[in-house]
């Protein structure tokens, strides 16, 4: 069943509608990621998403909500491109690495991304907290399902979830964010190692 988009006062909105909120989201990535938070503003919003000021208050209530609802875009957006490259694995600890490939790839793609979710810890801590939360949950429980299965060794899911999460995120802040926008192959295939290491029944 797909969930009802609705814009301010809980009206359902129309397929236009639903284009239209999402130009606005599209645009508050872009200002928000190049401005951050404070110097951005509605009216570059509405500017960068060719959409009058008035338009804007139909669908957010403020600069902070379509800051939240872009902290959770940009998250359901994350989880989508790393499962879908995940899926093109045959094994666990292939699945692992393609993921991270689909993340790093978003991340590419994406130049705001690190500055945004680093300012929602102090713009909206909920928001921050819930982004970590639920990529940490959907991975804990797929960690949890391969270990059932014998696929991966004794490890505590949740741990090595938040474990390889900081991993990945901190190679795409060096690499992505301070290199050259591009996490190279070698760096890839380093971290298939590590997450071999973390994940592979000890011999």
């Amino acid at each position: 069943m797909t969930d009802v988009i609705t814009g301010v006062g809980g009206r359902a909105l129309s397929p236009k509608g639903v284009e239209t909120r999402q130009r606005l989201v599209d645009a508050a990535e872009r200002v928000f990621g190049e401005l951050g938070y404070y110097d951005a503003s509605i009216v570059k919003i509405t500017e960068a998403a060719g959409v009058g000021q008035g338009t804007f208050y139909l669908y957010f209530q403020s600069k902070h909500e379509i800051f939240d609802e872009l902290v959770h875009d940009l998250n359901r957006r994350i989880r989508h491109a790393m499962t879908a490259s995940a899926e093109k694995g045959e094994t666990r600890l292939e699945q692992e690495l393609l993921g991270f490939k689909g993340y790093f790839e978003f991340a590419e793609n994406h130049p705001g991304l690190y500055r945004i979710i680093r300012q929602s810890a102090f713009v909206s801590p909920d928001a921050f907290k819930w982004h970590y939360d639920r990529v940490s949950e959907r991975y804990t429980a797929a960690l949890r399902d391969a270990v059932d299965r014998h696929e991966l060794g004794p490890i505590d899911p949740e741990v090595a979830a938040w474990a390889l999460m900081a991993v990945g995120e901190t190679i795409g802040l060096r690499w992505i964010v301070w290199g050259d926008g591009k996490v190279p192959e070698n760096v890839v295939s380093e971290l298939g190692r590590i997450i071999r290491a973390v994940l592979e029944p000890a011999e």
